[in-house]
């Protein structure tokens, strides 16, 4: 099976002895981010794709809607699934067709943080109790891997599911009518909270720790704490898959150090959503109706 190259010795040795130093080979504190860049796209009737950058990692998440039949045992609730393909065009690592298990991890991360934490109000999704909902499907494409995929997965699910407009709809008894966009404005979807994933990375069984790491740094590591948070504070998960065991201590400054980094992640994901929606405003469908009055 394919896989990425490991560090040689020389590699790992000098990356250990900087960050014992408090130094990162890119010169970055130990709690930065790299720049994150945020982007929708342009087509004013296209919704529910973003596109993340963090430094060379890229990630894109495109979420869609279907009209389905729902669960037997949750007749008011809507349907919603998350996936995740990491492809050998992200990395060498990578195989089609065969799960790896990063892709199993990120999907159940994501499961846990998005939706087991009732971020999305899958009462909204029902159309017809027991008989028709929607189905809303993330999914998420690794385009470049340089490591801390799960927090750039994370934004980029979020920033969707935030962007995404689902069809409006009528019911007249059993008939459902679903409109397009031309015919009627979509909805957005109702977005309970903003969770995000925050990973920590640390060394010498917790003595070091550093947030998103590279991937160089991510195969020196001896392991990684995973905190899912909203702006308001409230956990929804911290998971810590093997690794060097860690103190009590260390992990409650994970934790507490993550709430700042996911104020600035909410931020920045509302600020590129508000620019996103004064540019179609400007020339979308609002506009062209707007001429046609004035006229």
């Amino acid at each position: 099976m394919p896989r990425e190259l490991d560090p040689s010795n020389n590699e790992r040795d000098f990356l250990l002895s900087a960050l014992r130093q408090n130094v990162r080979l890119d010169g970055r504190p130990l709690d930065a981010y790299r720049p994150i860049s945020l982007a929708f796209p342009t087509h004013p009737d296209v919704y529910g794709q973003a596109e993340v950058r963090i430094g060379k990692t890229r990630v894109l998440c495109n979420v869609s809607c279907e009209v389905v039949t729902p669960y037997p045992d949750r007749k008011f609730d809507g349907v919603f699934t998350i996936s995740c393909e990491l492809g050998p065009m992200a990395s060498p690592a990578f195989e089609v067709g065969r799960p790896d298990q990063t892709e199993m991890l990120i999907s159940r991360i994501l499961e846990k943080t998005i939706r087991r934490s009732g971020a999305l109000d899958t009462e909204s999704l029902c159309i017809v109790a027991g008989q028709k909902c929607f189905h809303v499907r993330a999914d998420i494409h690794v385009l470049d891997h340089d490591g801390n995929l799960l927090d750039a997965a994370c934004i980029a699910l979020m920033a969707a599911l935030l962007h995404f407009r689902r069809p409006d709809f009528e019911v007249h008894g059993e008939d459902v009518t679903v409109f397009s966009v031309r015919e009627r404005e979509p909805v957005k979807l109702t977005v309970q909270h903003h969770p995000f994933c925050i990973t920590t990375s640390y060394y010498d069984s917790g003595q070091i720790m550093l947030t998103d790491a590279t991937l160089l740094e991510e195969q020196c590591r001896e392991g990684e704490v995973i905190v899912s948070m909203n702006r308001f504070g409230e956990v929804c998960q911290v998971a810590k898959y093997g690794g060097a065991a860690v103190d009590g201590l260390s992990m409650l400054t994970c934790v507490n150090s993550a709430l700042d980094k996911v104020k600035a992640l909410d931020k920045l994901v509302k600020a590129k959503l508000a620019e996103d929606e004064k540019r179609r405003d400007n020339g979308g469908l609002m506009a062209e109706l707007s001429a046609e009055n004035e006229r």
